[in-house]
């Protein structure tokens, strides 16, 4: 004899069963939480930069999760420690991304977030998409072009203190960034980490060793010194990938993280998800 409590339970199962067949079920992507890792750019950069700090809160009106913190080479870091420490820097805050519930994490560098972003990469980092804004620091030209010698002068320097074990000591180096010489103070093995044209702190260095899986979508600016230069330095060395985009802006160094905005927003959408 059928209870009136069974009958309430089987037609509430079959209730059930229907809707979850009306349903329509979630595709993979849109179970995905994009979570986004910002690098600002070298000294005077830092996470306040006003051409780049603004679109972390529009990435977040998109939903996605977003970090943008001080790195060692920021205005007020710069620089600490060595480019080992930075990597580690980065993974941890990828780590957090994905505690936050991000699924899919997007290295977004801008100048010098640039090669940390590929550094990152091709050490085996957690991340499914690459976004190089205006990328700068670029040792291999540091060493050859006669513009930046100051750089190269320190170079040598750092690496004649190595030689004599005082690798450790703290001495004064020159850097230059958009072509403005900036003296900075740290250990020679800690300078070269950061300017060695063979680290992997040098994006030619690092640009062919990408997972040829990963997508890469790169911007620069018109009046960016190194406009001219851009892909056979960097672009033309990338791994081939169907998702990639090179993309030219208005302005100069500074500008293009704005000037990008709708462009890369639309890419990441689209290449930062599992096809």
């Amino acid at each position: 004899m059928t209870t009136r409590r069974s009958l309430v339970r089987a037609v509430g199962a079959g209730a059930l069963a229907t809707l979850g067949a009306a349903l329509p079920s979630l595709s993979p992507a849109a179970q995905e939480r994009i979570g986004v890792l910002m690098l600002h750019g070298k000294s005077p950069g830092n996470p306040q930069d006003p051409n780049f700090s603004p679109l972390k809160s529009r990435f977040e009106g998109e939903g996605w999760l977003v970090r943008l913190p001080d790195m060692p080479w920021s205005r007020t870091r710069y620089l600490d420690g060595n480019w080992d420490q930075a990597m580690q820097e980065v993974a941890g805050h990828v780590r957090a991304l994905r505690e936050q519930g991000a699924t899919r994490i997007v290295l977004m560098g801008h100048s010098m977030g640039v090669p940390a972003a590929l550094s990152h990469a091709v050490r085996g980092g957690d991340v499914q998409a690459l976004v190089l804004l205006a990328p700068g620091h670029v040792p291999q030209l540091y060493s050859t072009l006669p513009g930046l010698a100051p750089v190269r002068e320190s170079l040598e320097k750092a690496r004649e203190l190595v030689a004599a074990g005082k690798g450790g000591e703290r001495e004064r180096f020159i850097d230059i960034n958009q072509g403005r010489q900036q003296p900075l103070i740290t250990t020679a093995g800690n300078f070269l980490s950061y300017f060695d044209p063979a680290s992997d702190a040098e994006m030619s260095v690092t640009a062919p060793r990408l997972p040829a899986t990963l997508p890469v979508f790169t911007a620069v600016g018109e009046k960016d010194p190194l406009f001219g230069r851009l892909r056979a330095y960097l672009v033309d060395r990338l791994p081939a990938n169907p998702r990639n985009r090179y993309l030219e802006v208005p302005g100069g160094h500074l500008e293009t993280p704005r000037a990008a905005y709708d462009d890369m927003v639309a890419w990441v959408k689209a290449a930062a998800l599992p096809e």
